[in-house]
């Protein structure tokens, strides 16, 4: 018995006196929930919408500042006419626009009838339904209490128009979603083991006698990793078109350049956590709690980042995974070039940059 409680403390004191683990095994549960229970939402938050109004009478007027005002949307401004939208909706800056029709005032007291269309980006079908649905209700508030005319009839005609996924197909977008996902998890924990690896065998004195400068050891390191992770990129577009049926609008080597320099990013991310980590398992704790809940949570694949707090929107911009999935869905759904997409690709661009080059400060630091 005593040989048995002796073995028990001294695994509890190997897995302690590495301070880095003890620390991310008490770290990850407590910020993980402070992230689920302040993104985890389902009510709609601050969507941002655009309106086309050929007359800009008072009804309109009227009507439009009534949607400013709910808490639950956030105006945009006006667009010139509905050959704006699609530019609008590609480069991201709204979710829905409300088209109201020419005359609308005179319609609605002429002719006892006016119409409104209601054009939502659908790419994120759970998205583009709430405020559908959310502009509708507050019309039909409006209509209720400051309609005119005969009983009869439904004075103000709200028509609804689903761009980019007009079935409202969920599968649209939780996988180009997973895509990210799934090249940031295997990147990042393919080569967050591979200098600590080094450390924990014993070969680094080998790479230390070999004549390879730091610089090439840390790029031999993600060579045969990125050209792994390729493959996969490769395997799960093929997943995605040929049995899930996404659409892919956009261009497939835009699209293939993107996804290398995501999976450049991960790697680089990786590294840089291997470099920085005493041991395997402080490394696999390390990739695991930065890239596995805050690609779930704040990267926008399942909530609205505009739905988030301000400082959860703040903190997802230096998740790599958010501006992958801006990529990733405007080419595939959108089929929007890199005209759009520059800021960020070069927010990724400047992401693997920084990761490569801490990873090499971090590296020089071990061999000094």
């Amino acid at each position: 018995m005593r040989s048995f409680i002796g073995f028990v403390i001294k695994e509890f004191y190997h897995i302690i006196r590495d301070y880095r683990s003890l620390i991310i095994l008490f770290a990850i549960p407590a910020v993980d929930l402070v992230l689920f229970g302040y993104t985890v939402r389902n009510e709609l938050t601050r969507a941002p919408f655009a309106v086309v109004d050929p007359s800009r009478d008072q009804v309109t007027t009227e009507i439009v500042q009534k949607l400013a005002s709910s808490h639950y949307l956030e105006f945009e401004g006006y667009l010139k006419n509905e050959s704006d939208i699609d530019p609008a909706f590609k480069a991201g800056k709204i979710k829905e626009v409300v088209v109201f029709d020419r005359k609308f005032a005179h319609k609605l007291t002429h002719n006892r009838s006016a119409g409104i269309q209601l054009i939502a980006d659908a790419s994120n079908p759970n998205m583009g339904a709430l405020i559908t649905a959310q502009i509708s209700g507050l019309v039909q508030q409006f209509q209720a209490t400051h309609a005119s005319g005969p009983p009869a009839g439904t004075p103000i005609n709200i028509r609804s128009r689903l761009l980019y996924n007009p079935d409202l197909r969920s599968v649209y977008l939780f996988v180009p979603g997973l895509i990210a996902v799934i090249l940031m998890l295997i990147s990042a924990l393919m080569t967050s083991i591979t200098i600590a690896r080094e450390k924990e065998t014993g070969s680094m004195e080998i790479l230390l006698a070999s004549p390879l400068r730091p610089i090439q050891i840390i790029i031999g390191k993600v060579v045969p990793y990125f050209f792994l992770a390729f493959i996969d990129v490769l395997i799960v577009i093929i997943i995605a078109l040929s049995i899930f049926n996404v659409p892919f609008r956009g261009s497939v080597t835009l699209f293939l350049c993107e996804a290398g320099l995501f999976e450049l990013t991960a790697l680089s991310l990786g590294l840089l956590i291997s470099s920085w980590s005493e041991s395997q398992q402080t490394a696999m704790m390390t990739a695991q709690g930065i890239t596995l809940m805050p690609t779930f949570i704040l990267s926008g694949l399942i909530f609205p980042i505009s739905s988030m707090p301000r400082p959860l929107q703040w903190l997802s911009t230096i998740i790599p995974a958010r501006w992958f999935l801006v990529i990733v869905r405007g080419i595939m759904l959108k089929g929007i070039g890199i005209e759009v997409l520059w800021k960020e690709t070069a927010i990724l661009g400047g992401m693997a940059f920084l990761f490569l080059f801490l990873s090499l400060r971090a590296f020089k630091v071990r061999l000094d």
